[in-house]
């Protein structure tokens, strides 16, 4: 039972992820995606420089021998999950974008698969088996027949392209294990990220900070960029990324609960199903840990 108190990470995370989701559908119309892309790791980094510019540059010598890696996994986590997501928004719903978010688990399973050779357990399989079911009937309220004659909408296939980034961050993540202190290697991430953004900004709309949507924005730079962030890496570190990945299947539920509280959308019994079997498909994934292990003829 101990280690059920770990579990604070990645719930800690996505709950703050699914807030963010909201804040992304919210932020559509008062500011350009790529504005308060860049904004909320600005603000991010103006805030922890105070703390860690100082001992991350004294370290430099050694963290430099990892620059590549650290610059894929701000590319992955910070700038390409990030700002793809908040370019769906302006397509797709907040409910629709957690939904899809929970594509995680299954995409981590894959990448961890073929990356660092790890063994698929019953849970794994049949709990996400069964959350992707959940998921399609979130997304086709209801009648998973109607994706196959409509398609996916542009919003949501652009949040599909940012769960597959963030899902293959967590494997790195993982994988390469960097010997590099979580808070100091977060910050190297924001810090690159910046520089990443710049030309977008640059190029890009230009959205004035507003009372209207600085709320928005201090929400993404300090509980979206920084906290959720660290929460996340501690549970990869703890969970390993597969593990924690599927705690992912509770985004919809997370999302559709915020969603309703401050934007008013409606749930119908689509949401309740699909989000109970994606539940069900979660505590499936954590209770059953036998691997499935493949006989050789």
């Amino acid at each position: 039972m101990t280690q059920w108190k770990y579990c604070i990470f990645p719930l800690g995370a996505i709950l703050i992820w699914a807030g963010n989701m909201v804040v992304s559908k919210a932020s559509a119309g008062l500011i350009a995606p790529e504005a308060i892309s860049f904004y909320r790791w600005l603000l991010a980094a103006v805030l922890m420089s105070p703390f860690l510019l100082k001992p991350v540059w004294q370290a430099r010598a050694v963290y430099l021998h990892y620059w590549k890696q650290v610059c894929v996994l701000a590319l992955l986590g910070m700038v390409l999950y990030q700002s793809l997501a908040y370019f769906a928004a302006a397509t797709s719903t907040a409910t629709s974008m957690g939904v899809i978010a929970s594509l995680l688990p299954l995409l981590t399973v894959l990448f961890s698969a073929v990356l660092m050779k790890e063994i698929t357990t019953v849970g794994m399989l049949f709990g996400g088996i069964l959350s992707l079911y959940g998921i399609l009937i979130l997304i086709s309220s209801g009648h998973p027949g109607i994706l196959l004659e409509h398609g996916v909408a542009y919003g949501d296939l652009l949040m599909l392209m940012a769960s597959m980034s963030y899902s293959l961050y967590g494997v790195l993540l993982r994988k390469w294990a960097l010997p590099i202190p979580v808070w100091h290697l977060l910050y190297l991430q924001i810090i690159l990220a910046v520089v990443m953004l710049l030309p977008g900004f640059i190029m890009g709309q230009h959205s004035p900070v507003t009372m209207a949507n600085l709320p928005l924005l201090l929400y993404a730079g300090i509980a979206a960029s920084i906290g959720s962030q660290i929460l996340w890496m501690r549970s990869v570190a703890y969970w390993g990324a597969s593990r924690s990945s599927m705690f992912m299947n509770l985004m919809p539920i997370f999302t559709v609960i915020i969603a309703v509280v401050t934007l008013g959308e409606s749930v119908h019994w689509f949401h309740v199903v699909g989000g109970g079997i994606t539940l069900t498909g979660v505590l499936i994934a954590q209770l059953l840990k036998k691997q499935i292990v493949f006989k050789r003829t």
